[in-house]
């Protein structure tokens, strides 16, 4: 049904908003669907770039699912990053980083963690709080690949400074030592 509205467009006039509409509900359905292979060529099909940004954009304010999410802030990234505001920018990258975090843990993860997603840094602190060592030493590797270059709105320094901080809480012991009495 997406094509053969994609093939009447040709033929007739079609508002913009109604064609953005479109373009969107099919991008949505090929990456729910997962097939990005597809959703990229439609992408690349949309001859307006002012469309293709307001599909992309639109797309990913629909919190679609992990993988959909990731493939949107890259491609926005890679595509529209000089006509982004430095807030959007600083929100797509932080939801690509998160997300491509979140691809590295185990799959059963994704559900806990997918709504901290767009911030990265919350997410390590939860699984700092959750004791899921294993996973932030995953998290902070990730973190430190992805962040080499980048502004975003935290640095590795903040990275450090939360492990730090989580260490001493660690090593904080709550009781008092009782003197030994004869």
């Amino acid at each position: 049904d997406y094509e053969l509205c994609e093939e009447w467009q040709h033929l007739y006039p079609v508002p913009r908003e109604d064609l953005i509409n479109l373009h969107r509900e099919h991008l949505l359905h090929l990456l729910e669907m997962g097939d990005m292979e597809k959703a990229l060529q439609l992408l690349q099909r949309i001859e307006d770039p002012g469309i293709c940004l307001a599909i992309s954009e639109q797309s990913l304010d629909k919190h679609p699912n992990l993988a959909a999410s990731h493939f949107l802030a890259d491609y926005l990234t890679a595509h529209f990053y000089a006509n982004l505001t430095t807030a959007r920018r600083n929100e797509i990258q932080a939801l690509y980083m998160g997300s491509k975090v979140l691809l590295t843990l185990p799959e059963l993860s994704h559900v806990n963690y997918f709504h901290l997603s767009s911030r990265p840094l919350l997410m390590l602190e939860q699984l700092l709080m959750n004791m899921k060592v294993d996973w932030v030493a995953v998290t902070v590797q990730t973190l430190h690949q992805l962040l080499a270059g980048q502004e975003i709105g935290f640095t590795v320094e903040d990275i450090d400074n939360l492990l730090s901080k989580y260490a001493e809480k660690a090593l904080n012991f709550p009781f008092a030592l009782k003197e030994k009495r004869s």
